[in-house]
């Protein structure tokens, strides 16, 4: 199918702003959604469509886009926070109502955190077992909508996210409190041991990643957004400090490890790479 037309939700959001971009370089019209625009990229045209309205036309509301990349979610870094399972219902009302309106591919933004704690590389067949009310609520939506598209003229991926950094001043994540850190004018960062390895991506190559799944037809289901190679956090922060030519040190063993979080786990990148590959050539 030809593509012209992409809608962003969550457009403002830490990705969303890099998503927007991204689509408007390859040549995408983009329809941008969310509660303020400071920050994305002024070629995109700006809705003022309430995305929570419930309105079954909602879908022509939005301008009949042929993709739908939604990346709306609030409290995304506040992992028990309640308005996950709160939202969770507005996310698949308005999700059925852009499916049934008509909208051929949709791409919703998962989480490492729907796995819960495991260890070793998450596929798309890894069982499920979220430990936050984030994971929980992530893991129920991409169970239901992919029930709810079962038999529809619809692709639906669930793109699974992992450790972000890049464009940090904005961002909640460890690196963003670390930029916090050094504008303050601290010479010290309390740590964990920083022992347990992640899947760390750059923010602008993950945007590029979403873009590319978003995009295609090939490749469906969950497909994990992420690099496939585990760093310790130790090893990446020290990175980042060194990168960047901080002036500030580690305190290793200041915060005692997170119970639920797992010593090594990273996404297998299998199908992204594939789906990358073909995004290279098509550009």
């Amino acid at each position: 199918m030809e593509i012209k037309k992409v809608l962003v939700t969550g457009a403002a959001g830490y990705i969303g702003r890099h998503v927007v971009r991204e689509l408007l370089n390859c040549g995408y019209s983009v329809t941008a959604s969310d509660f303020n625009y400071k920050g994305v990229d002024e070629r995109a045209e700006f809705s003022n469509v309430s995305l929570f309205s419930g309105d079954k036309d909602i879908y022509e509301q939005f301008g009949r886009p042929d993709v739908l990349i939604h990346m709306a979610w609030r409290d995304g870094f506040i992992h028990n926070s309640g308005a996950h399972m709160l939202d969770l219902s507005k996310h698949m009302e308005f999700l059925m109502n852009m499916i049934d309106g008509g909208v051929k591919l949709v791409s919703v933004m998962g989480s490492m955190h729907e796995a819960g704690y495991h260890e070793g590389a998450i596929t798309a067949d890894t069982p499920c077992n979220p430990q936050s009310m984030y994971g929980i609520a992530k893991n129920a939506l991409r169970q239901a909508l992919f029930l709810y598209g079962e038999g529809k003229d619809v692709i639906i991926d669930w793109l699974r996210a992992y450790y972000i950094f890049g464009d940090d001043v904005r961002g909640s994540s460890i690196f963003a409190k670390i930029v916090q850190a050094v504008e303050d004018g601290k010479k010290t960062f309390p740590f964990t041991t920083g022992k347990n390895k992640y899947d760390f991506i750059h923010i602008e190559r993950l945007a590029e990643m979403i873009v590319a799944a978003s995009t295609q037809t090939d490749i469906k289901g969950i497909i994990n957004v992420c690099t496939g190679k585990p760093v310790s956090l130790a090893e990446q922060v020290e990175w980042y400090i060194k990168e960047h030519n901080y002036d500030i040190k580690l305190e290793y063993g200041a915060f005692p490890d997170r119970p639920y979080d797992s010593p090594a786990v990273w996404g297998d990148n299998s199908d992204i790479t594939k789906i990358m590959e073909n995004f290279k050539t098509d550009k």
